[in-house]
């Protein structure tokens, strides 16, 4: 299974890559017009009293996008219970390298946006990792890449992602609806203790989580965080000993997420339009801020941390991987992408598109840096494939 997934999520990166450079060469076009047109589109959805009414535009990022956190919520899930994190001294070091790897990107972004009361709220933009497309550049170095840097990569990129979902659940909510906030919890307990006593029927888990979804999207909560919640609900194993839903859920979602769900996020999320941008637009404190956090902030939080555990004795280096491979992942992990893209819509979207576009500059910059930079590292210090006499 973990050989699957690595393999669906680097050829994900690479199809977020194509996604992107279509929206920019479309936003760029004379298609403009009709790109903008296709966003906004308005689609609604009405059962009696209950009317959701949003732009296409909302609909993929809350709606499409709580795929993505089921996904990740699933592997989680799996990761501690039978994978990689499972024993904790296999937690520590992906754990403090993804401490790290968030706090000096924020520490970074709020050195240049301090003071700038509108600019801060965008200070978690640049602590996120974009698994798919770190593992796609990763997976451009072939077998030279030891397996335990894949599944280092891999463990912190989703300790990295559970911080960005506790972020976002702090830090990210709007006005709270108490109403919608006790049909959600009401929900999730009935998905706890439908996981408490066994029930095997995974459409019941599914019903209720839509109800759960619809009543978080109401509550001024992020939507998407109810895709994690279920996750968490859905039985890894029954009392049995018989597998429960949690890999099948994965299995069937994922390529939907790695090759539909994600790139059209990215393509409806990365559309920039150059017309009329100017230097001092593109150099100022938000991309700038953005840009050097994840570019700069996390290859050094993310080495420096690994360091402190390791030199602690709390932690050793992966089996195979030295010191530069480890900074070279690090720099890797700059790649932000869907995550960061995700936070600048919840950080900026009151703030115009002005803001909205200086944040995607920002990521865009600061994640092509990291690969590009990441990449070359990595070519350099990774062993030479030996060739066959």
């Amino acid at each position: 299974m973990l050989q699957q997934f690595l393999r669906w999520e680097a050829a994900s990166g690479l199809l977020l890559v194509i996604a992107m450079g279509l929206a920019m060469l479309v936003a760029n076009s004379p298609l403009a017009s009709f790109y903008d047109t296709f966003l906004h589109v308005a689609v609604q959805v009405r059962v009696g009293e209950l009317d959701i009414d949003k732009p296409l535009l909302l609909w993929i990022n809350d709606g499409l996008m709580a795929m993505f956190f089921l996904m990740i919520g699933l592997e989680v899930k799996r990761e501690f219970f039978e994978g990689e994190l499972r024993k904790p001294h296999q937690v520590v070091l992906p754990a403090f390298a993804a401490v790290g790897g968030m706090l000096v990107p924020a520490l970074v972004y709020v050195y240049f946006n301090y003071g700038n009361e509108a600019a801060m709220s965008g200070w978690a933009i640049p602590t996120a990792t974009d698994i798919a497309f770190a593992l796609g550049i990763l997976s451009l170095l072939g077998n030279r890449v030891p397996a335990a840097l894949k599944v280092f990569l891999l463990a912190l990129a989703i300790m990295d992602d559970l911080g960005a979902i506790i972020i976002i659940a702090i830090f990210y909510t709007q006005d709270l609806s108490v109403l919608s906030l006790v049909v959600a919890g009401s929900a999730l307990l009935v998905l706890a203790l439908m996981n408490r006593f066994g029930v095997r029927k995974l459409g019941l888990y599914m019903l209720v989580g839509v109800i759960m979804w619809v009543s978080v999207l109401k509550s001024g909560v992020h939507a998407t965080l109810a895709g994690v919640l279920l996750a968490f609900t859905i039985p890894l194993r029954f009392k049995d000993g018989t597998d429960g839903y949690v890999h099948k859920v994965e299995h069937k979602i994922h390529p939907y997420v790695a090759f539909m769900i994600l790139p059209l996020f990215a393509f409806a999320n990365t559309g920039l339009s150059f017309s009329g941008i100017e230097m001092e637009q593109l150099f100022s404190d938000i991309p700038v801020g953005i840009a050097l956090g994840l570019a700069l902030g996390k290859p050094i939080g993310v080495f420096f941390f690994s360091t402190v555990a390791i030199l602690l004795g709390l932690a050793k280096l992966p089996k195979d991987v030295g010191w530069r491979a480890l900074f070279g992942v690090g720099c890797l992990c700059g790649v932000g992408l869907t995550m960061s893209l995700f936070i600048g819509t919840l950080a900026f979207s009151e703030g115009g598109e002005a803001d909205i576009l200086v944040d995607r500059m920002g990521i865009l910059m600061g994640s092509w840096a990291s690969a590009v930079i990441g990449f070359v590292v990595l070519w350099l210090v990774l062993p030479r494939e030996k060739k066959l006499a």
